[in-house]
C-alpha cells in the first residue's frame, strides 16, 4: 500500500452532497477526503454533520476521513474567546474520533494581520508570523496543549497547515509553535503552494528538513505567476515541481497522507480527476 491520496473537499463544493462527495471520490480513485470542521450555511448540529460523513464514508468504501478548517482561533487577546474556541475544538475532535477512525487532521491556530493599516493583504510577509508577538505564540501554544493531549489519547495527530496569514505561515515559526506545545500529537502540514507567495520562501528541501519528524501530512497544489498575483493551475502545470516534492518526501521516509487541493474556477470535478491521474503517475514512477 502506498501513501493515501486525499481529495480536499474544495473540489466538491459546487452543490454536491456529502454522499455524492464520498461516492465520487471513491469512484475516481481517491483514498479519502479532507472535510472542513463544519459547513457554513447548513442547519445541522456537529453530531448530524459527523454522522452524515461517517455513514457516507462507510457506504461508499471511503478509507480515510480527515478534517481541516476552520481553525481554532487563538490569536485574539480575549481570553474568554480563546477558552471557548479550545472547548469547541475539544468537543468536535472527541465527537469525530468516536464516529470515525481519525489518523491526522489539518489545523490552524488563528489568523493574524499586521497592525499597520497600510499593509496590503497580499504582503504576506507582513502578516501572520511577520506580525506575531511572543504573546500570540504563547496563546496558541497554551490553547493547543489540551488539544495535543487529547489527540495523543485518542490516537490521531493534528497538523498545522503552513498557510499565509497565520503564525505558522513558514517552517521556522511553525516549528517554534510546535515545540512550545510539546506534544507528539501536534505537527505540521506542509503546503508549499502557500509558501511560494512569500518573497523569500525557503526551498522545498530546506523546508522538509526543518519540519523533520514533525511533518505529518502535505497539501499539494500549483500556480503560475502573473502581474499582480498568481493563477492556480493543475498539479503538473505550475512552477512547483511536485515530482521533486514527492521524491524528497520519500527520501525522508514520510508516511503521511498526500492531500491534493486548490481547484481552479470551472469544472472542479474534472480537475480532481486530472490532478489524481498526475499524482498517481508520479507516485508510480517513484514507487511510492
Amino acid at each position: 500500500m502506498g501513501l493515501p491520496v486525499i481529495l480536499h473537499v474544495n473540489y466538491c463544493e459546487q452543490g454536491q452532497t456529502i454522499s455524492e462527495m464520498c461516492k465520487k471520490a471513491v469512484g475516481w480513485g481517491y483514498d479519502g477526503i479532507e472535510f472542513r470542521r463544519f459547513r457554513k450555511g447548513e442547519d445541522e448540529t456537529p453530531e448530524q454533520y459527523v454522522d452524515s460523513i461517517a455513514k457516507s464514508a462507510e457506504e461508499s468504501g471511503l478509507k480515510h476521513v480527515l478534517f481541516g478548517g476552520p481553525g481554532i482561533e487563538l490569536t485574539t487577546d480575549d481570553a474568554g474567546a480563546r477558552e471557548k474556541a479550545v472547548e469547541e475544538g475539544l468537543a468536535f475532535y472527541k465527537l469525530a474520533a468516536s464516529k470515525i477512525d481519525l489518523t491526522v487532521c489539518n489545523i490552524m491556530a488563528g489568523s493574524l494581520r499586521s497592525s499597520d493599516p497600510k499593509a496590503a493583504g497580499s504582503d504576506y510577509h507582513l502578516h501572520g508570523s511577520g506580525a506575531a508577538t511572543e504573546a500570540h505564540y504563547e496563546w496558541a501554544a497554551e490553547g493547543f496543549k489540551p488539544l495535543g493531549a487529547q489527540a495523543e489519547e485518542l490516537g490521531f495527530k493534528l497538523a498545522f497547515e503552513i498557510h499565509m496569514g497565520y503564525v505558522h505561515d513558514l517552517p521556522d515559526p511553525a516549528m517554534k509553535l510546535i515545540d512550545m506545545i510539546g506534544y507528539k500529537g501536534v505537527g505540521a502540514n506542509l503546503d508549499y503552494g502557500n509558501m511560494i507567495y512569500f518573497p523569500k520562501a525557503p526551498s522545498l528541501a530546506d523546508t522538509i528538513s526543518t519540519l523533520g519528524e514533525s511533518l505529518y501530512m502535505v497539501h499539494l497544489k500549483n500556480s503560475l505567476p502573473f502581474a499582480g498575483g498568481r493563477n492556480p493551475v493543475g498539479l503538473g502545470d505550475g512552477i512547483i515541481n511536485n515530482r521533486e516534492f514527492l521524491k524528497l518526501l520519500k527520501e525522508r521516509g514520510f508516511n503521511g497522507p498526500v492531500c491534493v487541493e486548490a481547484p481552479r474556477p470551472g469544472d472542479r470535478e474534472w480537475f480532481a480527476q486530472e490532478d489524481l491521474r498526475y499524482i498517481r503517475s508520479v507516485m508510480a514512477d517513484l514507487e511510492m
